[in-house]
Order: C-alpha cells, then structure tokens, then sequence
C-alpha cells in the first residue's frame, strides 16, 4: 500500500525504526472521539485553489490539498454524528492585539485575517452540542480544558483530523499519547502547506505516537465499535 512518505522515507530509515520496534499499531478503544482541528477558512480559503491562487485570500491557506482533506474528514463526521459520539473543534479565535506573542512575531500575517478567516467551513461546521474549544497554541490540550471534556466524556480513543499535519496536528497527537490516549489519524484528513512536512510528520507519528492509516480504514474500523452513551449524557 502506497504511504504518503514514500519516496522521501527511505528503505534504510523505515529498517532502523523496525529494528527498534517502533510502528507496531495501537488499535482503537471503544469510546472515541473527533477533533477537527483549525479548519477554517483561514486554513482552506472559501473555496478550492491551488496554492498561490488562496494565498491572495488568505496568506494562511494551505491550498486546494486543504479542501481534499475537508472531503475525507465529512464521512468520518458524518459516522460520528450518526453513532451520537463527541465531536470537539479546537480551533483559532479572531485575534486581538493582545493576543500577540511569539506566534505574531515569526507569523504576522496571523494577527491580520478578516473575520470571514475564522468561520468553520460550511461542510463540516460545528452543530448544537460540539464542544468548541479556542487555543492559543499548536497543541489542542495546551491551556485549554480539553482534557476535562474528555474525561467528562468517558473518551478513550482520539481520531485526530485537520490543520497543520506538521503543527497543530502533531502537537495535539503528541499531548494526546503522553495523555494515555490511543490516537488515530486519517493521513488523507489532514493536510498541511508543506508536502514534505505533511509527510514526514506522517511517518513519524506513525511511528511513535498514533495510528496513521487512510480514512477508508479508519472508517472500517470505527464502523465495527458499537455506540455509546458519554458520561456526562
């Protein structure tokens, strides 16, 4: 099966990670949720682009690779608005000037978006009873009450889906495996400006902290867990 860090993982690589274990898979618990992390119109532009065409709507946008992930992550929702289980949106707040810092200072087109930026794309928007969870930073769980909700929740698996695979996918993944939870990601529902760092980010969270598979497979799987009421039902 042909993986996204083909042809820039080498043979070599992949054999030294093998000969220390890393790789084996996780497997999903029974009590999952979905983040879907900053998809906005900041990250994907209004509608599908290539690259430097969106970025003259929003210098963030990562481009038309935004909007094919949107298209992965709809049936996963759509499965887990039809089991009835916790979806959250961890996601960028409209920025204030006193939301500065150092992001602001290597990123300043950040603190400039139009407030359109900031709306969740229409086809995967929020409904009533989704938790919507504003960061200041990379990860999902830094300075917020994630893991709170999660534990509220009775979670036990994260399917983490989004924006940056690179940046705040990653950090998320990361805190969510030293959190104890298992951790998928669908490689096709998320998406990042950089194929490289897509890629790499890819592998190495397969390799150490999650189980990376395409959205096909994860939705086999997740179809055979049974629903469930969360705790705070």
């Amino acid at each position: 099966m042909a993986r996204p860090w083909d042809g820039i993982i080498g043979d070599e690589e992949i054999r030294v990670y093998d000969a220390a274990g890393f790789g084996r898979p996780s497997g999903l618990g029974s009590r999952p949720a979905l983040l879907i992390i900053d998809v906005q119109y900041r990250t994907t532009g209004t509608e599908s682009r290539p690259f430097w065409e969106a970025v003259k709507e929003f210098p963030t946008s990562c481009g038309d690779v935004a909007w094919t992930a949107v298209n992965k992550i709809e049936p996963i929702l759509g499965l887990f608005r039809e089991k009835g289980w916790p979806v959250l949106y961890p996601h960028v707040a409209p920025k204030k000037k006193f939301d500065g810092g150092r992001l602001a200072a290597k990123v300043p087109s950040i603190m400039t978006i139009p407030e359109k930026g900031y709306e969740f794309v229409a086809e995967i928007a929020p409904n009533d009873g989704d938790v919507l969870l504003p960061k200041r930073h990379p990860s999902a769980f830094f300075g917020t009450a994630l893991v709170s909700y999660l534990v509220d929740l009775g979670v036990d698996t994260l399917v983490v889906t989004g924006c940056t695979t690179s940046g705040c996918v990653r950090s998320s993944v990361v805190d969510a495996f030293a959190y104890n939870f298992r951790v998928a990601v669908p490689e096709d529902a998320v998406y990042d400006r950089s194929f490289t760092s897509h890629a790499v980010n890819l592998f190495d969270m397969s390799e150490k902290y999650a189980d990376v598979m395409p959205s096909a497979d994860l939705l086999n799987q997740l179809s055979a867990i049974p629903a469930y009421h969360s705790e705070s039902a």
